[in-house]
Order: C-alpha cells, then sequence, then structure tokens
C-alpha cells in the first residue's frame, strides 16, 4: 500500500484539528493567525529540505509505504503533511502550555 505513510499523516492531522476543535487552541481559536504561523513554519523547514537536499544530506530513499512521486529530486510530498504536522503539534503544545500559564496565574 503505497500511501500508507500520506494516510497516516492525514489521520493524525485531523486527530489534531479535532483536540484544536476541542480546545480551541489554534486554529479555532485564532484561524488567521494560526494559518499565517503555519504557512511561516513550514515555507521554513520547506527551505532547510531544499538545503538539505542541495547538500547530499537529505535524499529520498523510497519506500513501499510512500508514495512514488516527488514534488522536487529528493522531495516526496508526504514531506509536506509531516512538516505541517510537526509545527501544528508543536503549536498546539505551546499553545495548551501557555493556557496552563494563564490560569495557574488568575489563581
Amino acid at each position: 500500500m503505497s500511501a500508507a505513510y500520506l494516510i497516516g499523516l492525514i489521520v493524525a492531522l485531523l486527530c489534531l484539528g479535532l483536540i484544536d476543535y476541542r480546545y480551541k487552541l489554534a486554529l479555532f481559536a485564532q484561524t488567521k493567525r494560526t494559518l499565517l504561523t503555519l504557512a511561516v513554519a513550514v515555507g521554513m523547514f520547506v527551505v532547510w529540505d531544499v538545503f538539505g537536499i542541495w547538500l547530499g544530506v537529505f535524499y529520498h530513499g523510497g519506500s513501499d509505504y510512500a508514495l512514488p512521486f516527488l514534488l522536487a529530486p529528493d522531495f516526496p510530498y508526504e514531506e509536506l503533511f509531516f512538516l505541517t504536522l510537526l509545527c501544528y503539534v508543536s503549536l498546539l503544545v505551546y499553545r495548551w502550555i501557555e493556557r496552563r500559564k494563564m490560569k495557574a496565574e488568575e489563581r
């Protein structure tokens, strides 16, 4: 199943979205700000990946679980979903910690 990795990433993103919806941490609290933050962060990681590929540090080794298509040489489609997942989970954890601190200060 060549799309298993992509499906797993999409399911994980949807689960993060449900957590965000339930607790209104990022996307469902401040949509524009969250989308801008994610776009900038993912963009920075894409640039990082491009430089890593150019320097020969990163390469696409291929997998039975990944799609056979690439956005660019050694840059698979799944990488965009992974980077989005990485940034979104980091943002949610940051916002959750920030909210916990604010509630603790109110007491």
